[in-house]
């Protein structure tokens, strides 16, 4: 790959707008997010429950389910030398299919839903080479050929007896043997992109640093560019060079993962950060805890999303939404207190 092409996002995210329309009024789940992703870059997307990451990631894939859909921005995706606004694709149309899994693919939150019980594990990754052959360099592959691809990723991901374990159903597997197969299957086509949606919230700790040594390891080994989903700040500082942190389907601040975690700018940031525990902390103390909860759905805040629980808020935060601007070489943050650029109104 050429220089150019390394600097030339992968993925690139602008004003990304994703609404549910429900009885009950309008949901905005997100609302304005930017970000890019760049070839092999790890990018952490961290935030509250509730934040608009999973859905931001589901817009990506063009898998938002009904009523939700994407009300307007662009998610330009590089492929094949030319670049693609996902965004525009139809949901069901040929090009999003072949996008979908075989250019980028999603590891889930709970991998015992994502697989159908009534089909064998290694079934329904062969099914999914057989559908993608050709990110395998070959025009037609035959079923022994992605049953041995099957076995062989099995391997790769640390399945142990992976010839057996290709024949057993989800449900005949561990957690941490499911992630594991969920991830040969993300794998299975190799992808350029991909979305990890918190695969380690349903699983043991043990099994947890096992899963994200996984990750990067295949990483390096497959230079594949991923999206890591999560609220869990020591997961990001392990995986990411990026990161991202949203807050009501905005990003509040992104920018190289040390700066982030040493200088944060944004007043979120610095609260998720206060609230992760010390292991050299005073026994027996609380930890610091953000202020207030997010707001319901049909009754978001005027002005900055976070101004209702910020500690440093202004009068100007309740009136006007602060636009994403850089507020040093490297990061940008959504706040009044670092510039005065605001949203068009």
């Amino acid at each position: 790959m050429d220089a150019a092409a390394e600097t030339t996002p992968l993925l690139s995210v602008r004003d990304l707008r994703v609404s549910f329309a429900l009885d009950e009024g309008l949901v905005r789940a997100v609302d304005g997010t930017s970000f890019d992703v760049m070839p092999g870059q790890v990018l952490g997307v961290v935030g509250e429950s509730g934040c608009g990451k999973s859905v931001t990631m589901r817009a990506i894939l063009q898998l938002v389910e009904r009523p939700g859909r994407i009300t307007s921005g662009e998610i330009r995706f590089r492929r094949d030398g030319e670049i693609v606004d996902l965004a525009r694709l139809p949901p069901r149309g040929p090009v999003m299919r072949d996008i979908r899994g075989g250019e980028i693919a999603l590891i889930p939150q709970e991998p015992m839903a994502a697989f159908s019980p009534v089909h064998t594990v290694g079934e329904q990754i062969i099914e999914a080479i057989l559908l993608h052959g050709h990110r395998w360099g070959e025009k037609k592959l035959s079923r022994k050929d992605a049953r041995d691809i099957t076995v062989g990723l099995f391997r790769d991901v640390g399945i142990s007896m992976p010839s057996q374990r290709v024949d057993a159903y989800s449900w005949q597997l561990s957690g941490g043997l499911r992630q594991r197969a969920m991830i040969a299957m993300a794998l299975s086509c190799k992808p350029r992109l991909l979305i990890a949606d918190e695969p380690t919230t349903a699983i043991d700790v043990t099994t947890q640093a096992q899963v994200l040594a996984l990750l990067r390891d295949l990483q390096a080994k497959y230079n594949t560019a991923i999206i890591f989903i999560t609220h869990d700040l020591g997961v990001i500082a392990q995986m990411a060079s990026y990161v991202v942190v949203m807050y009501l389907g905005r990003v509040m601040e992104q920018g190289p993962v040390d700066e982030i975690f040493h200088t944060p700018k944004h007043p979120y940031t610095q609260a998720l950060l206060r609230s992760i525990p010390s292991m050299t902390g005073t026994t027996r103390v609380a930890l610091p805890v953000i202020s207030g909860a997010l707001p319901h759905p049909f009754n978001r805040p005027a002005g900055c999303p976070f101004h209702p629980r910020c500690p440093d808020v202004m009068e100007r935060c309740s009136k006007a939404v602060p636009s994403l601007r850089p507020v040093t070489p490297t990061q940008l943050a959504s706040c009044f207190l670092h510039h005065d650029q605001a949203e068009p109104s």
